[in-house]
């Protein structure tokens, strides 16, 4: 794959897919909205996180962001002009409960209320994420996930939100990627909030896992014809050699980054392949087993990447490490992330291995890359090209098959990408953060030019309607 825009001649289209086939932008939270302490907001994990002194690129911080908090009418209009249909967007848990449990905030819900019905109104059918990564600060005082009452303080969560929006809101994702949130914040410490080693990853780990089931239980009572997935980050593994210690590393580093949180939801257990793991037993109760399982309507894989996997004795633990993509002579995006589209194909052809998965939707991929101005426009050949090259290896997984329903482009807008800051760039959508300006760049063009026959078949359903309706021939 060049640096190359793919000529104009790109053959698939959205009618290559199934008419069902759903097709949005994500989002999340705290990348966006801004309005930080707003109203009687509380305080979360990632607003105490960033004013830790080199916890983030620059010292940024998500205070603004996109400012979707008061620009989300035309945000959401933009959205329209570009012809998507389906929102993916997330709830911030200190913004509708500022403690975290007990009382809630009515100029929270009101604002989530106005999100959604701002979509409705403009034909955009809203998909809500109810933890993208947020924890209220006051709750992470008290032990956050690595304290098992998180399930009782998550249950009541849910509950408000399945109360307050199920009435307008049916297609709800759980938890987004939560190893990221686990390992990134709980063991590795670079993310909020700021956790490290063993002794927080496991206990972290374990009450995510049941959380992540309990969620989809209380939407399932609350939400009446409720579409209900849940999140997780995947990458496909390839050892860096043939040999039988590569070989062995790689399978490890499979069952921690792909496999953990699916198999438990699926009444499979966590993974033996990882000695490790064997301690989370500690932090279980006999009645955590069937607990851990749960139904759901789909799963949402977020992909991006593949990881080159050698042994490592040096590793603790694992014993594996990933070899890095500026090693190893290929093609990168800012995230030091190899562009290899293959990659989705392949995590469609796993997930679909288990026969529980009912449906797969990509519910995140995109790219970073470095974004400028130029006479007013944004031009993007490279991210172009890997949503275009990610998109055929998409088509070609749904072509054989395999249980594929749906795609959505992370992300919308360029955002605050967490501990990178607002460096890295994953959005079809520019902003001057100076000035809040959008630019729709050359691949969000493409975007919404490859998603207008959707708009101009639901126009035309929608004429016919009105014909029939009116008599009018």
């Amino acid at each position: 794959m060049t640096n190359e825009t793919i000529p104009p001649h790109f053959e698939l289209h959205t009618n290559d897919f199934e008419n069902d086939f759903i097709w949005g932008v994500s989002t999340a939270a705290y990348q966006i909205e801004g309005g930080h302490t707003i109203h009687d907001k509380g305080e979360s994990i990632w607003d105490r996180f960033v004013s830790q002194k080199g916890s983030i690129f620059r010292e940024q911080h998500g205070e603004i962001a996109c400012d979707f908090y008061h620009r989300y009418e035309s945000d959401i209009e933009l959205m329209k002009a570009m012809n998507i249909p389906n929102f993916r967007f997330s709830l911030s848990w200190s913004r509708l409960m500022p403690q975290g449990d007990g009382a809630s905030s009515q100029a929270g819900i009101d604002f989530y209320n106005r999100v959604i019905d701002y979509c409705l109104k403009c034909g955009i059918t809203p998909w809500i994420t109810i933890y993208h990564w947020d924890l209220p600060q006051n709750l992470e005082d008290k032990g956050g996930w690595t304290n098992r009452d998180i399930i009782g303080w998550f249950e009541g969560y849910v509950r408000l939100c399945a109360r307050h929006f199920g009435d307008r809101v049916k297609h709800w994702m759980v938890l987004n990627e939560p190893m990221v949130f686990t390992g990134a914040g709980h063991f590795l410490g670079v993310h909020a909030p700021g956790r490290k080693g063993l002794k927080n990853f496991l206990p972290a780990v374990h009450h995510a896992a049941l959380c992540q089931s309990a969620g989809g239980r209380i939407l399932r009572v609350e939400v009446t014809d409720a579409i209900i997935g849940t999140t997780f980050s995947c990458s496909q593994i390839t050892p860096r050699t043939k040999t039988k210690k590569d070989i062995h590393a790689a399978r490890k580093a499979d069952a921690l980054l792909n496999r953990l949180f699916i198999e438990p939801s699926l009444g499979l257990g966590y993974p033996k392949d990882i000695k490790i793991l064997q301690r989370i037993e500690k932090f279980q109760r006999p009645e955590d087993a069937k607990d851990l399982v749960f139904d759901f309507d789909f799963i949402g894989i977020q992909n991006y990447t593949r990881e080159v996997v050698r042994h490592s004795y040096t590793t603790p633990y694992l014993r594996a490490k990933i070899v890095k993509a500026t090693n190893r002579n290929v093609q990168t995006t800012l995230m030091d992330w190899e562009v290899y589209p293959p990659s989705i194909y392949a995590m469609i052809a796993k997930f679909n291995t288990y026969k529980n998965v009912k449906k797969i939707i990509i519910t995140e991929n995109g790219s970073a890359f470095q974004d400028s101005i130029v006479e007013g426009k944004v031009h993007d050949p490279q991210r172009l090209a890997y949503l275009q090259h990610y998109l055929k290896e998409v088509h070609r997984a749904k072509n054989e098959g395999f249980k594929i329903s749906g795609y959505f482009a992370w992300t919308f807008t360029d955002n605050f990408e967490w501990a990178e800051g607002y460096r890295p760039r994953f959005g079809l959508v520019y902003v001057d953060f100076k000035n809040q300006k959008r630019i729709v760049k050359s691949s969000g063009k493409w975007y919404s030019e490859f998603l207008r026959p959707l708009f101009d078949q639901a126009s035309n359903e929608k004429k016919e309607k009105t014909d029939v309706s009116t008599g009018f021939d």
